[in-house]
């Protein structure tokens, strides 16, 4: 029986936590492709000799041929230029617009019936350009964006009211950036929504505002954090809990950028 086949375009930060944290939980076998020669093939290596330690024994290997991505199951896209201190998402559009119709030519190639999940930045428009270059069904293509912002807005109030994460449920949807919308009303506590919450005067509500507005800040505030780069653990384990969904076929509701004909009433966005 062949073992599920998942491939990591993009061997940077994301690509190679993805890599272990696919091994970890054995979804399938991993092929990270990038174009940096020995950049995938020495993650691969070493990840694949982790699992000595750590007992688990999925292949995985480094590759700078798209070729070896051929019957993926799944493609999940971190390729690209990562942002740097003062960068909003918007301004890598004009150099990774281009990454994403050579990655989506690939795909279409090799992988073209794999189910994509994108995590380039800025989001929402690198899964249209993949969509339209790659030709798969729109229904096949989606962004990672609401698991992480939804993730950063639960750790906030979880730290703020000093509580465990897991007695938070919060739920943000819209873009990928300042204009994302954290549903206020529709996130909890323990059950409680976050309105009784504040008036239970368990929270004051400019408290409650403020973590809103970090949230949509979140990505920002961990580049100008790091200097060099920009977040990957959570946007790795985000983007695994829509591929782990889709692999056992939970049907699960999670939040996600995808491409709209008709929709919400709004088409070809």
């Amino acid at each position: 029986m062949a073992r599920t086949k998942i491939a990591l375009i993009g061997g940077g930060m994301i690509g190679g936590t993805l890599a272990h944290l696919i091994g970890l939980k054995e979804l399938g076998d991993v092929v990270i492709f990038d174009i940096a020669e020995g950049l995938p093939q020495g993650k691969a290596l070493d990840i694949s000799q982790s699992g000595a330690v750590e007992g688990f024994d999925c292949q995985l290997r480094g590759t700078n041929a798209y070729a070896d991505i051929e019957g993926a199951d799944v493609c999940i896209v971190t390729a690209g230029v990562p942002r740097k201190p003062g960068m909003s998402r918007d301004d890598l559009i004009g150099i990774n617009i281009k990454v994403m119709e050579q990655v989506g030519a690939g795909i279409k190639k090799y992988a073209p019936t794999a189910f994509v999940v994108v995590i380039t930045n800025p989001l929402d428009a690198m899964v249209w350009a993949l969509q339209k270059a790659s030709g798969l069904p729109r229904n096949m293509v989606v962004g990672m964006a609401g698991v992480l912002d939804s993730s950063r807005f639960r750790h906030f109030l979880a730290t703020e009211l000093g509580i465990s994460v897991e007695d938070v449920s919060a739920f943000v949807l819209g873009g990928h950036g300042d204009d994302m919308v954290p549903l206020v009303r529709y996130s909890t506590v323990a059950g409680i929504p976050l309105p009784d919450v504040v008036r239970m005067g368990w929270m004051r509500q400019d408290r409650l505002d403020e973590i809103v507005d970090r949230t949509r800040k979140g990505g920002g505030e961990i580049v100008a954090l790091l200097k060099t780069g920009s977040a990957y653990y959570a946007p790795a384990s985000s983007a695994l809990e829509m591929v782990d969904s889709y692999l056992k076929d939970k049907k699960r509701i999670l939040p996600c950028a995808a491409y709209l004909n008709g929709e919400y009433g709004v088409k070809g966005l």
